[in-house]
């Protein structure tokens, strides 16, 4: 009689299965391998995402280039730039990765080349300062984000490969609370620091320790059992990325997730603008930029378990709900700053939107990547991937540059508009067909 790991009982206890293991969606030969697979995934995507949180554009990043006096409109460009610029090749890249029988060896390339471009970004905010710091640090954020948009495309499809339809969301609420108690922690040590002083020695190293989350990543997604799939239709890159886009024509469910994406993206284009109403009411004090991440992890630790319960049993509704606390309050931020000009002034107002905030957007984003990984079966999911990172790339770089250019008239102005296209959002997510 064979024996049970440690990790299959694990993964039997957190997943409910007290009898045969449910493998909808994966073949049977995958399905030996699950439980291994599923920690893999957890641990390599844990440490992604700390690093993520510890160079994100919409916190750290944008301090950093204020505090080595970068132009201010390079500093308002790094969030459509890091995001798009993951997004907008996905097409190109997706052709690649179809040549491919085992894909995680994407995905480890990716983070590899995410590690070398924050090490980068590290040392120009160690040796340099103003224009050229600011025009550098975006030569590597451009490197930086194509190459997250290999690790986007790939990691997709091998978790599609290896875990088992209705079990993802899980495994994506589980990765986010793990990694947010980390987040917690450095934004506890960053407020500490905050007493002696940061200088840009310390903002260098919290970005160089941010490199080092994706090298780890990288060597232990490099274990996970992969098995060879499909590689049909990865020849002639750009004619087959091109026919590719026929599905938002022929596929009405698809390019209705499209447009619902679209409008969802408020979550993610309102949070610098936060950041932005803080530094403007109550300065650029070191301890508020440990508070926004404290905010951020606590939120991850909160709610990703429960987005990602929610998402196993209807994606769909997360999105939609999730848009809903986001949409309402903008609206909310928006009142409140405009006709309550008192409670503006609090210094407790600003990091509790922004920890409201990212209950909504981790909702978001759990939802809308379980219901693409759910609503395709092998190279389709693939396409349906990359079209709709292209695409959204596009209408981020877009929306974003727009955003970037109104903030200077009215920063809470904007957050109403993009709240108003969310709660758009909400509704047509509420439509779609459910995927699990």
């Amino acid at each position: 009689m064979k024996s049970i790991s440690w990790t299959e009982k694990l993964y039997d206890y957190i997943n409910n299965e007290e009898d045969a293991r449910i493998c909808k969606d994966i073949d049977e030969s995958a399905c030996e391998y699950t439980p291994k697979n599923y920690f893999l995934i957890l641990l390599s995507n844990t440490f992604s995402k700390l690093g993520d949180t510890l160079s994100n554009p919409k916190t750290v990043l944008a301090w950093v280039m204020s505090y080595v006096n970068a132009p201010v409109y390079l500093i308002s460009f790094i969030v459509p730039i890091r995001e798009s610029g993951s997004m907008l090749p996905q097409l190109i890249i997706a052709s690649y990765i179809r040549t491919k029988e085992k894909r995680k060896w994407v995905y480890v390339i990716g983070a590899v080349l995410q590690f070398l471009s924050m090490v980068a970004i590290g040392m120009v905010t160690l040796h340099t300062t103003g224009s050229t710091a600011g025009w550098l640090i975006i030569l590597f954020l451009i490197t930086f984000s194509l190459s997250r948009g290999l690790c986007s495309v790939a990691s997709k499809d091998v978790l599609g490969k290896t875990i088992p339809k209705g079990r993802r969301g899980r495994l994506k609420g589980y990765t986010v609370s793990v990694s947010g108690i980390l987040v917690l922690v450095a934004g506890l040590y960053m407020m500490y620091q905050s007493k002696n002083g940061a200088d840009s020695t310390f903002y260098s190293y919290t970005i160089f320790f941010a490199s080092v989350m994706w090298l780890i990543s990288a060597l232990i997604y490099a274990g996970i059992k992969e098995f060879p799939g499909a590689t049909s239709g990865g020849q002639n890159g750009w004619k087959e990325a091109l026919a590719r886009m026929d599905l938002l024509r022929t596929d009405m469910q698809f390019r209705r997730f499209i447009i619902a994406r679209s409008l969802l993206l408020c979550s993610a284009l309102t949070a610098p603008f936060y950041v932005i109403l803080a530094q403007r009411y109550l300065g650029k004090e070191s301890y508020l930029l440990g508070l926004f991440i404290i905010a951020n992890g606590l939120a991850a630790i909160i709610s990703a378990p429960v987005w990602g319960r929610m998402a196993d049993r209807s994606s769909k509704n997360v999105m939609g709900f999730a848009a809903i606390i986001a949409s309402l309050l903008g609206v909310f931020m928006f009142c409140l700053v405009s006709f309550a000009p008192i409670a503006k002034n609090a210094y407790w107002l600003y990091p509790l939107a922004f920890f409201i905030l990212g209950i909504a957007h981790s909702g978001v984003r759990l939802g809308r990547k379980t219901y693409i990984v759910d609503m395709a079966h092998g190279n389709k999911r693939t396409d349906y991937v990359a079209v709709s990172n292209t695409i959204i790339g596009g209408i981020l770089l877009i929306t974003g540059g727009i955003s970037a250019a109104a903030s200077v008239v009215s920063t809470e102005g904007v957050i109403l508009v993009l709240s108003l296209f969310g709660l758009a959002g909400s509704y047509i997510s509420y439509t779609l067909p459910n995927v699990e």
